[in-house]
């Protein structure tokens, strides 16, 4: 594998959105990928609090775990892919998933958080009128029956 990896490049590139934020919690990095998938242009969210994307009856909770990990330099996820609601720049709601990477520096301080996100509105769309056709079969079948 070669060295001379541009990381910029490959970050731009990615399928996915790339969103790194800082110890406060303000968008260091922001990606196409996020673009396409926020509506946030990178000049919109870049110093932005991740507020940003994150809907409001989830802030305090998402606070509380994102400054228990700039504290102790853990997070519960590891490599748990997160199901979480989001917004969009519309105000939509959007269904993400997404992996979380922590950021050191040289004294192993948490100086960030990546997170690594891809759209899953559809698909959570799809599945909730799945279980809901569901539920009208299992409905109907129960009243035939008896």
């Amino acid at each position: 594998m070669p060295h001379d990896i541009d990381f910029a490049q490959l970050v731009s590139n990615v399928g996915d959105a790339v969103v790194v934020s800082d110890e406060e919690g303000a968008i260091v990095v922001w990606n196409a990928a996020a673009e396409r998938i926020f509506g946030f242009t990178q000049a919109e969210a870049l110093g932005r609090s991740l507020d940003l994307i994150t809907p409001d009856r989830h802030r305090q909770r998402h606070w509380d775990g994102y400054l228990k990990t700039m504290q102790t330099g853990v997070t519960r996820y590891g490599s748990d892919v997160l199901r979480v609601p989001a917004l969009h720049k519309d105000g939509r709601a959007l269904s993400i998933a997404f992996t979380v990477g922590l950021l050191f520096n040289a004294d192993h301080k948490v100086t960030g958080i990546t997170a690594v996100i891809r759209d899953e509105t559809d698909r959570w769309n799809e599945e909730r009128q799945m279980r809901r056709r569901l539920r009208e079969l299992e409905s109907e079948t129960n009243s035939v029956g008896h």
